[in-house]
């Protein structure tokens, strides 16, 4: 079977998004304009999928199982007219954990932990916050969900596991992904060992 094609959407703005505070594990809804961009990611997923002559009703559709990318899911399968449900929920797209720097700034993190921020700013990928999660970690179970796939899926998670997700198919290294802005209100089509960004 060829590789899967992914339609890949990271969740829409959260006010602590806005803020520059890590959320990780914390389940902060989306504000106004993650609304509206979510039902944007819906609209230019919709003309994607009428460019390749997919139909939106017959994929399979797949979000992280916290608030921001479900609410996100279900405002952009309603830009495809589809109903808000139903879609899967997989555990392993949550976004990175970051421990006990969730909800914090960049700044903020570096004054209470000067020395683990230090390390993880020369190795991103393999130190994890206090508490949390490393990206290597993340990248196992980004692998272990992909492998597990058996069709073109519709995905909407987060920005760490896409970074995960780049690694795993090989489309950026461990030192390159941690520093790829993820955008919100677009889709990332990962197809033919490549992933391009539509928005």
């Amino acid at each position: 079977m060829p590789a899967p094609v992914l339609y890949y959407i990271r969740h829409g703005q959260t006010d602590w998004n806005a803020a520059g505070r890590f959320q990780g594990s914390q389940d902060i809804p989306l504000n106004d304009l993650g609304r509206s961009q979510a039902v944007q990611s819906g609209r230019i997923l919709g003309r994607l999928l009428s460019n390749d002559a997919r139909v939106a009703a017959e994929l399979p559709y797949v979000a992280s199982p916290l608030g921001r990318a479900r609410q996100t899911m279900e405002l952009l399968r309603g830009a495809l007219e589809l109903p808000p449900e139903p879609y899967a929920i997989d555990a392993r797209l949550r976004e990175i954990a970051y421990g006990r720097w969730e909800g914090a700034t960049l700044p903020e993190m570096q004054a209470s932990d000067p020395d683990i921020f230090a390390s993880r700013q020369i190795d991103k990928w393999g130190v994890p916050p206090p508490g949390g999660e490393s990206y290597a970690a993340v990248t196992e179970r980004m692998r272990e969900w992909y492998v597990s796939l058996t069709a073109d899926t519709v995905v909407v998670a987060h920005g760490g596991t896409a970074r995960a997700l780049m690694v795993v198919l090989g489309v950026e290294t461990t030192q390159s992904a941690p520093e790829i802005p993820i955008g919100q209100g677009v889709v990332y089509v990962f197809a033919d060992g490549a992933c391009t960004r539509h928005g």
